[in-house]
């Protein structure tokens, strides 16, 4: 019998229903379609863990440099971080690391530990630790190392079930390190393997690796994959695949490096569709515009479209754009499948992923304007300034719109088409930039060196 169009009708009412209760956040995003939304209830508005305690529910160390955002799945949080502050004494050095905690009261239950690669900063910069956020699926998770590993191991223990080695395995060499955050979806794990340019000699020595593959989630083995970016990689591929239904087929959708948006047949790998997303400004030899921005945001399916935002030219704050995808189009659909963009002075460079709930899209731009967006045309509603630059994605939950800034605050904003600030919380220590995240009552924040959950106090 072939399952797959069960497993298809059932995701279609996974990601065509409204979140109606309170539940776990077990991967980026939520779901697979990576929308930033979730139906928490009571969450705090303001909460504080310096000067006093309000609304903290527990606070734990992590290391000292954190990438990760938190996963929350039975009972368990898990976390990316660095090895500057030792769980345990006897592991010395540079590691990446990823940390178990018990969700009621943050005890730590386990970490795995990972050497830095011994390419150095070639591959697997210094002190960035493990930058992937886990896929929880069943008793099972899923993680990128930063050694460039798909790790599949026990949710309980975290002792390993199977490890593929991408470098090993399949000839990748990652740019300064591997961040992206694996996806399960049926009996598949569909990940981005981090294959860049050398960073010393700036091109990609071998094309012919693949960039996105599918991975059978119980025996680690290959299913399919694709080397669409080639040598066209500007530098690494740190951006995560998402998974949605369009008319009733499954789609999933993978940023690469070389600044295209690329959607699958999930099961067969057969490309489906895909989108020049730097083609927005400067011109090219053919007369289209085309900038060097790349893809690092994960994709958003709502409804027929895809949402994304390009930019990583952070260090100059320079132009970006966000756009909205008709992903019922197939082929080459640069030309054809643009919903409405906000491009060049209109949205800045942007590496955060968009929220977007009752037809209205939430993004965040790097130099820290926080945008509300009408869905159905691209029209900007409101925008604040928070005076900040902003790495992190918005979430939406309960009325409300979470979003960190680089001054280490957290906003609070009422959802809907007048802007409305509820609350600006500057007291958590060292939360410059990251997400929010939201499972079973609780906010979940990752700062740079502390692991925060925060609930209403009785």
């Amino acid at each position: 019998m072939n399952r797959a169009p069960l497993a298809v009708a059932g995701l279609i009412l996974l990601l065509a229903a409204s979140p109606s209760r309170g539940d776990d956040w077990p991967m980026l995003g939520g779901r697979p379609d990576r929308n930033l939304v979730c139906a928490e209830k009571g969450l705090p508005v303001a909460f504080e863990a310096e000067k006093q305690q309000k609304n903290v529910k527990w606070a734990v160390n992590l290391g000292k440099t954190t990438y990760g955002t938190p996963a929350v799945a039975g009972g368990r949080v898990f976390v990316g971080t660095n090895n500057e502050q030792p769980r345990d004494p006897a592991l010395k050095g540079d590691k990446g690391v990823l940390m178990c905690f018990a969700e009621a009261d943050g005890k730590f239950l386990w970490q795995a530990v990972h050497a830095k690669l011994e390419t150095g900063e070639l591959e697997d910069a210094a002190f960035i630790g493990l930058c992937s956020t886990p896929c929880i699926a069943g008793d099972r998770l899923y993680y990128v190392s930063n050694r460039a590993e798909l790790i599949c191991c026990s949710a309980q223990d975290g002792k390993p079930v199977w490890t593929l080695d991408f470098r090993k395995e399949l000839g990748v060499s990652p740019h300064q390190g591997s961040a992206s955050s694996p996806l399960v979806v049926g009996d598949l794990v569909y990940v981005v393997t981090g294959h860049g340019s050398d960073f010393k000699k700036h091109k990609v020595l071998n094309p012919k690796a693949p960039s996105f593959v599918a991975v059978n989630r119980s025996t680690g083995k290959l299913v399919w994959q694709d080397s669409s970016p080639g040598d066209r990689i500007f530098a690494g591929q740190w951006g995560s695949p998402s998974y949605g239904v369009v008319e009733g087929k499954a789609q999933v959708a993978f940023p690469g490096g070389d600044g295209w948006l690329y959607a699958f047949e999930p099961e067969t790998g057969k490309l489906l569709w895909k989108f020049n997303c730097k083609a927005h400004e400067k011109l090219d030899k053919d007369g289209f515009p085309e900038t060097p921005n790349q893809l690092v945001a994960t994709p958003v399916y709502a409804g027929h479209r895809v949402i994304i935002a390009t930019g990583i030219d952070t260090d100059t704050n320079g132009p970006g754009c966000l756009r909205a995808i008709d992903a019922r189009k197939s082929g080459d659909v640069t030309r054809t499948a643009e919903l409405w963009k906000l491009a060049g002075e209109e949205f800045a460079c942007s590496i955060s992923t968009v929220a977007v709930h009752e037809g209205l899209v939430y993004a965040v731009q790097f130099p820290g304007m926080f945008d509300c967006i009408d869905l159905e045309t691209g029209k900007r509603i409101w925008q604040h300034d928070m005076l900040s630059t902003a790495f992190g994605s918005p979430l939406v939950a309960d009325g409300k719109a979470y979003v960190r800034n680089g001054d280490g605050e957290v906003l609070v904003f009422q959802t809907g088409r007048e802007k409305k600030l509820l609350a600006k919380n500057a007291g958590l220590p060292g939360v410059e930039n990251g997400s929010v995240v939201a499972a079973n009552g609780v906010l979940f924040v990752a700062g740079r060196n502390k692991l925060y959950a925060l609930a209403e106090t009785k």
